[in-house]
């Protein structure tokens, strides 16, 4: 099951021509995976490719609801998200669901929006600033990434708008408040909101701030090098303490901090969520999320970065990277089902259970293709032995040999290259480091990543190194799928479709007659009085006292040690 996969041998063949040869299997097997063991590519669904300065001007938007739902007693509440692309995603995504660290996620789709060169602009700026506080390391990078808003990049890359959902709708007043100039601004009017009647000004460390905007916004403490969401406000008093990064507890008067008021109210706050790789198997496994616990900060200490955020959003986004990387799979499994043809069409099977089989354990996901891979390898092998005994009149030695050739890793990898299937296989965990918050165009290491068009019409963002074995298991697996979800015809189709040649036989006979003029070759009555024996199949004796080397073409005693053959003489 499974081989070394050629990365440059199977690029070559992505792009017009086929692996290169290798050697058999068995002594030279070391040598021939190492001509596997180059950069394979990674495919990337188009319908988040685009660049910024195209995507702003389309007008048109497709529009799906991401709605969350903890599966285990928390007390955050996530808030939906609304995804917006370029076209339609396909109808595997009318309604898919999926669970991603102990969230149940639901896609839906909801409707075509209109919208302007403005408000993609400003919702752009909106999900940049949102993820780079989640995942960024620090204050610089945020406000890189706010300045770097003001760019519409013409080239390829990840486009996409990630949107705030209130009451199932956009919330514009929520992104265009938080993603106002608040961040570098100095001039009071931009301390408040336009529509407070009367500001409540607190002193921070960039000028007075309306308690209006400080409520539920993302702020930033120098002093403590962290980002804090706040949550509510605390009267102060001397024994009132204040929480510092150490854990250590200090009364206001001791902080050296020159106070304007010891009236003024403090700020009660929390750490922004760990964005993690919730596709992990092990994230979550019985257990509750670990609680944020509240700080209490004098506003003096704080740098406003974002306002208004409330928490229930910024949980929903510290999931974000995710989801869109399931997402991004489940988009590439839907690919592959129509790469297959028209004839696979006919057969109902989700794009999940597609994804399952192009999934290896090295993503280390709740699901992998281990199970699917033993299904369809038995299919395999069954079908395989299936056609050549029907097919040939070899013995069991000679069939067994045909059929080891036609299942072998080599065979099965060279099948996967020809039909371009590599590109889709998952290789390894999903590295948060390496996902492009879109609308950056660069990862949070600062590295810019560029998507590129393959010949095949298919997008590419990376390379991978993936074995020629991983490669086998994967088109073993995909049999295993189609035959657990459609049956024997649909994985009977598929190996079709990878250029198999193979016929399914519904009925089989029970016994084949290998026909030979016994008595031209010896005398046969004389030879069974002398055992004291009729044979009713006298072809049995001949092929027992036959050597392998008095007629190749035809049987002899010489049977395949693995798979002993047993004669019924009756």
């Amino acid at each position: 099951m499974g081989g070394s996969a050629g990365a440059g041998a199977c690029v070559a063949d992505a792009r017009g021509g086929g692996p290169p040869p290798e050697a058999d299997e068995g002594a030279g097997g070391n040598a021939a995976e190492e001509e596997y063991q180059h950069g394979q590519p990674v495919y990337f669904p188009e319908e988040l490719v685009d660049n910024w300065v195209s995507f702003s001007r389309r007008g048109v938007y497709y529009c799906y609801n991401i709605s969350l739902r903890w599966c285990l007693n928390t007390t955050a509440t996530p808030a939906d998200i609304i995804l917006a692309v370029k076209c339609d995603m396909g109808p595997e995504f009318l309604c898919n669901s999926f669970n991603s660290g102990g969230v149940h996620v639901t896609i839906r789709y909801m409707s075509i929006v209109h919208l302007n060169q403005e408000q993609v602009i400003f919702a752009r700026r909106f999900q940049t600033t949102i993820l780079s506080l989640l995942i960024g390391n620090g204050h610089s990078e945020v406000k890189d990434a706010i300045k770097y808003f003001h760019e519409l990049q013409v080239s390829v890359g990840v486009v996409y708008l990630l949107l705030p959902s209130v009451s199932g709708k956009i919330d514009w007043c929520g992104i265009k408040f938080s993603t106002s100039s608040v961040y570098d601004a100095t001039e009071k009017d931009m301390g408040h909101c336009h529509s407070c009647k009367d500001a409540d000004l607190l002193q921070t460390m960039d000028g007075p701030c309306c308690r209006c905007m400080l409520q539920n916004s993302v702020v930033y403490i120098p002093r403590d090098g962290k980002f804090y969401n706040i949550t509510g406000f605390l009267d102060s008093n001397e024994n009132n303490p204040l929480h510092l990064r150490d854990k250590s507890v200090v009364g206001s008067e001791r902080c050296g901090l020159c106070l304007t008021s010891e009236s003024h109210p403090l700020l009660v706050a929390s750490a922004l969520f760990t964005v993690q790789n919730f596709l992990y198997k092990c994230y979550g496994k019985g257990k509750e999320t670990s609680c944020r616990i509240a700080v209490k900060l004098p506003p003096e200490l704080c740098r406003v970065v974002m306002a208004p955020v409330s928490t229930n959003i910024l949980c929903s986004f510290s999931f974000v990277p995710s989801i869109m990387y399931r997402i991004q799979c489940l988009l590439l499994s839907a690919k592959l089902k129509i790469q297959l043809g028209p004839r696979m069409q006919q057969f109902n099977i989700t794009a999940l259970k597609i994804l399952e089989a192009l999934t290896t354990k090295e993503c280390q996901e709740e699901f992998s293709l281990e199970s699917l891979e033993t299904l369809g390898d038995s299919f395999l092998k069954y079908v395989t032995g299936q056609h050549l005994f029907s097919k040939y009149k070899h013995r069991e030695g000679k069939l067994t040999s045909m059929r080891k050739k036609l299942v072998s890793n080599k065979t099965l990898c060279q099948l996967a290259c020809n039909r371009n299937l590599v590109g889709y296989i998952r290789g390894e965990e999903f590295n948060l480091k390496k996902w492009i918050i879109p609308g950056l165009g660069y990862d949070i290491c600062g590295n810019t990543k560029c998507l590129f068009l393959l010949t095949n019409n298919m997008y590419a963002l990376k390379e991978i190194s993936i074995k020629r074995k991983r490669i086998a298991d994967t088109v073993e697996a995909l049999i295993g799928a189609y035959l657990s979800a459609s049956g024997e015809q649909a994985a009977f189709h598929f190996m079709k479709s990878l250029g198999m040649d193979l016929e399914l036989h519904n009925e089989m006979q029970d016994e084949r007659k290998i026909r030979t003029k016994s008595e031209e070759i010896i005398d046969v009555r004389s030879l069974e009085t002398m055992l004291g024996y009729a044979f009713n199949d006298r072809s049995l004796l001949i092929e027992a006292l036959t050597h392998g080397s008095y007629n190749n073409a035809g049987p002899c005693y010489e049977v395949n040690l693995e798979e002993p053959m047993q004669l019924d003489l009756q």
